[in-house]
């Protein structure tokens, strides 16, 4: 179940299907699947001379040129298309779409196609954004699509509709027919799992290929649950440049940072295509800079050069004292660039000390120290606003059953700090959205005893500091379902049931899966524990974009529900 390598047969095998000189043309979605898995270059041994944009009206006419075109069967890609049709640049065409495409559309595209160009139409089911071997995004954003509807347990129409869709394409471009599993408390997660169960009956013969045995399970599971995990600082390379920096579709934006080249004002992080970040992903921040710290020593030593390395900034010095080492070695320019913007943010922003408290709330319960610890935090210059609002946040859901807890003072505190009044109401929201009557599970395994007594899945963390105690509750799933302890009232089935541990499980997260949980679920991929785990959610998080998540829904609501 590797996506990475499923996208990429379907971009090769088009390229290379068709021979002699072409134009790859691609929409908007389909240009970023396509970029987080192939090279320009690679694209170019393919004989692809020229890749541009459906949307791009003023393209040159190349009548020379075969047209390879890749979209999604969108409205808007179709009516582009049909355009593209009657008014030809390219002397044939070779259509793929990403998806399912209606009849209708076919017929659309017969009638637009006077002149006789179109040679041959493809299903290739690349509908997802492959980030990972292991994970998979759909890259909703809350402005592009309105995940919630008219509620916090309603499906915005157009959302759910993209979602359905990627996930018939993950489990097309996979073979893959999975009975379907969804969390007991989440209406979303139930829709989902009915309008998906309804298309892979409607388009069984899609599914025709031969199934393992047990049949693999996919897992839908609700943000809401765990919504703890995104509210918490990271120490592991991929998702600390998400928490700190951002990555947008592989894409990191550096156009801020003191100084930076011109070069290096955005750079990709792309696991198939970068080596070091490949074998940096999950290193904590002090592995990382070791392992920076050694390519460029062996640099040193081929060059014979004496200077000192002792930090990340004697490094930076290096690679810019040094023309022919940035030439040479760009890649590992790239990555003590990134890694040198995410120490001085560490120390800009105190973040030590906050991730210590934050940490402390997530994980333990002492309500007197941890609430003058958060207060000294709020008035402290260093911690910024998202950074004292993550930590209001923590508080609130810890401490929500609480009797006589401060949330509401906090609250006016971040008033009185300066937090925008927009921002603040995110605490009262996040009760309504994720408080302890709306989730499910023993979030901070602290309702009994034997919660407070339960051990972590052993063997899948190695040894930790308190910068990174907190495991994903997706983590508590897992195991009861690696040990069968999930019940079905808990995550019941929508057809069918099999009592048997599967091999295979594809988890699913409405609302958004994080870095952090991409890590430990490639952490149980590599403990031979005998089942394979695929992640995907509707977005990747950051604390950031969660909370601008929760901003946009609850600003759409209606207002009893504000």
């Amino acid at each position: 179940m590797d996506v990475i390598q499923a996208v990429q047969v379907y971009i090769n095998k088009m390229v290379t299907e068709v021979s002699g000189m072409k134009v790859l043309l691609m929409d908007q979605d389909t240009t970023s699947i396509t970029s987080a898995v192939m090279t320009q270059s690679s694209l170019l041994t393919k004989e692809t001379f020229l890749v541009d944009r459906l949307e791009h009206e003023n393209r040159d006419v190349m009548m020379h040129l075969k047209c390879v075109c890749f979209v999604r069967p969108t409205k808007e890609s179709l009516q582009r298309l049909v355009d593209e049709l009657r008014h030809p640049k390219y002397r044939e065409y070779y259509l793929y779409f990403s998806n399912l495409l209606r009849k209708s559309a076919l017929e659309q595209l017969a009638e637009a196609d006077e002149n006789e160009l179109v040679r041959e139409i493809h299903e290739y089911y690349a509908d997802y954004l492959a980030i990972n071997p292991d994970l998979f995004s759909f890259h909703m954003k809350p402005h592009s699509f309105q995940l919630y509807g008219e509620s916090i347990n309603s499906w915005g129409a157009a959302a759910l509709n993209r979602t359905v869709q990627g996930l018939i394409s993950v489990l097309l471009s996979l073979k893959r027919r999975p009975l379907i599993r969804f969390a007991r408390n989440s209406v979303m997660a139930k829709k989902l799992a009915i309008e998906l169960n309804h298309t892979l009956q409607s388009e069984s013969s899609l599914f025709n290929t031969r199934q393992s045995d047990p049949p693999p399970t996919l897992l839908i599971l609700d943000r809401r649950n765990d919504p703890v995990t995104p509210l918490l600082n990271q120490w592991t390379y991929q998702a600390m440049v998400h928490e700190l920096l951002g990555i947008d579709n592989g894409r990191v934006d550096l156009s801020h940072v003191p100084d930076v080249r011109k070069d290096m004002k955005e750079v990709i992080l792309s696991v198939d295509q970068d080596a070091f970040y490949r074998k940096s992903l999950y290193f904590n921040f002090g592995d990382l800079g070791e392992s920076i710290k050694k390519y460029v020593e062996d640099y040193q030593r081929q060059t014979q050069s004496n200077i000192k390395i002792d930090s990340i900034a004697d490094m930076k010095r290096f690679v810019e004292s040094y023309p022919e080492f940035r030439k040479l070695s760009g890649n590992v320019t790239k990555h003590v660039t990134v890694v040198g913007e995410l120490s001085r943010l560490v120390d800009q922003q105190g973040l030590l000390a906050q991730s210590e408290l934050e940490q402390s709330l997530a994980c333990n319960e002492a309500h007197a120290n941890d609430l003058q610890a958060l207060k000294d935090m709020l008035i402290n210059p260093k911690i910024t606003n998202m950074g004292k609002l993550r930590l209001v946040c923590l508080y609130a859901l810890r401490y929500e059953l609480y009797p006589n807890n401060s949330t509401e003072e906090l609250v006016q505190s971040l008033a009185k700090c300066g937090v925008d009044s927009r921002i603040v109401k995110v605490v009262p929201d996040l009760l309504k959205y994720a408080g302890n009557r709306q989730r499910q599970g023993d979030l901070f395994q602290n309702r009994d005893i034997f919660s407070r007594s339960r051990h972590v899945f052993r063997g899948l963390q190695g040894v930790e500091n308190i910068y990174t105690q907190h495991t994903p509750h997706l983590n508590e799933i897992i195991e009861s379902l690696y040990k069968a302890k999930n019940k079905d009232q808990d995550y019941p089935f929508i057809d069918g049931v099999s009592r048997e541990r599967p091999h295979e499980v594809i988890i699913f997260i409405v609302g958004g899966a994080t870095y952090a949980e991409a890590r430990l679920v490639a952490q149980l991929n590599s403990s031979n524990m005998g089942i394979r785990f695929l992640l995907g959610g509707t977005s990747i998080h950051n604390t950031e974009s969660f909370v601008e998540e929760l901003v946009y829904a609850f600003s759409r609501f209606p207002v009893g529900l504000r």
